[in-house]
């Protein structure tokens, strides 16, 4: 079955990700951060002594990937692991000082990308667009008899 190349919308969907992705990237670029390196302190920010295997399934990323991330940002000091007090193979994760330091920085940089976003939108609109990708969710996660 044909369709039209305007009405993919995993089309339009795959070009604004990445159209946020790059402008996140040139954000936090001059903090000497990546958008999944501020990822995962966001995340470690929320949920403190997460596991790499945890942190890597809150982040959307193979463990490959976390553990690409976790290396390069305990290089800079901004995490730190160390063993779980009850499980001896758990490592856990936390920000250090200077991670959490950076990723206020970082945070503000994001949250002004997302405002440039949420302003093109009057608040229904935006009300309106979230239900609306959350409902583009729930037709990917349903299985072809759900659909």
């Amino acid at each position: 079955m044909e369709m039209p190349v305007t009405e993919r919308l995993g089309l339009h969907i795959k070009r604004v990700e990445q159209e946020l992705m790059a402008a996140k990237h040139a954000a936090l670029r001059p903090l000497g951060l990546t958008v999944p390196q501020y990822v995962a302190l966001y995340t470690l920010d929320d949920r403190p002594g997460l596991s790499a295997a945890a942190l890597a399934r809150a982040c959307l990323v193979t463990p490959q990937t976390v553990a690409t991330v976790l290396a390069n940002l305990e290089a800079k000091e901004l995490v730190t692991r160390r063993p779980h007090p009850w499980h001896r193979k758990v490592t856990e994760v936390h920000l250090t000082d200077e991670g959490r330091r950076l990723l206020a920085l970082a945070d503000a940089e994001a949250v002004a990308v997302e405002r440039r976003i949420a302003d093109g939108f009057n608040p229904e609109e935006r009300d309106r667009l979230i239900e609306l990708l959350g409902r583009v969710s729930a037709h990917l996660a349903a299985t072809p008899e759900q659909a």
